[in-house]
């Protein structure tokens, strides 16, 4: 039976893969990564060897439907560099074209970033706003004020190189004092959970590393509202 398994890998810390992801990675005819050296390196580290196909940003159009046609008669797992293969990454290009193609998938539950995040910034949780990645360019300020207008907690991830830019414009669309929560380096040695105002965290990345990916999660955006008196009349 063709199938693809959605295989979750530790974002960090390699004590994270489950038990599961790793019966499913030894048992499928081979691995299509997000990049072929880090999946050979995890693969190596728990004794698996497989043949690897890679699917991402710069050849995803050109590559999933020979990708989904290699899956038909066999099986294969998707990974990601870290976390859960299509969040913030091609891997939903595939999963689409399987379907179409009426290869069965398979989705592990595991690792990703945002969920430990969002848990630890201590905003609600009950609903909220992923985000992902912001534009690099155009459209980023568009896409934050999206986020303030939803009324609930969001969640962004952001790179080192960006990442005070981003504080910067969110200083300008939800103001200075508005609280976030930013995570960085997770499941690693140096894990970071920094909470305060937009003002306060950019203080502290001005003399702390800027090193690793980080999730910005950002509480809820609440209008004040002037609070009239009624006259008895």
């Amino acid at each position: 039976m063709s199938k693809l398994y959605i295989v979750p890998t530790p974002i960090g810390n390699m004590q994270d893969i489950t038990l599961r992801a790793l019966e499913v990675l030894k048992s499928v005819d081979f691995v299509i990564a997000e990049d072929t050296r880090t999946a050979g390196n995890l693969l190596k580290h728990f004794g698996i060897s497989k043949p690897l196909f890679s699917f991402h940003l710069h050849n995803e159009h050109k590559t999933v439907v020979s990708l989904a046609a290699r899956i038909r008669g066999s099986s294969a797992a998707l990974v990601s560099d870290a976390g859960t293969p299509g969040i913030s990454d091609p891997g939903f290009l595939l999963v689409r074209e399987c379907l179409l193609q009426d290869i069965a998938i398979e989705t592990l539950p595991g690792a990703t970033a945002f969920v430990p995040a969002l848990v630890n910034s201590g905003f609600p949780c009950d609903r909220f706003y992923f985000h992902g990645f912001l534009p690099h360019k155009k459209g980023r300020m568009k896409e934050l004020e999206q986020m303030k207008a939803s009324g609930f907690t969001s969640i962004l991830y952001e790179s080192p190189h960006r990442i005070m830019k981003t504080l910067e414009q969110l200083t300008e669309v939800y103001g200075s004092e508005h609280l976030i929560s930013i995570s960085r380096e997770l499941t690693k040695v140096f894990e970071e959970t920094a909470r305060g105002t937009v003002v306060s965290l950019i203080e502290h990345f001005q003399t702390h590393p800027l090193k690793g990916e980080f999730v910005i999660v950002v509480s809820p955006y609440r209008e004040e509202r002037t609070k009239t008196k009624r006259t008895r009349l």
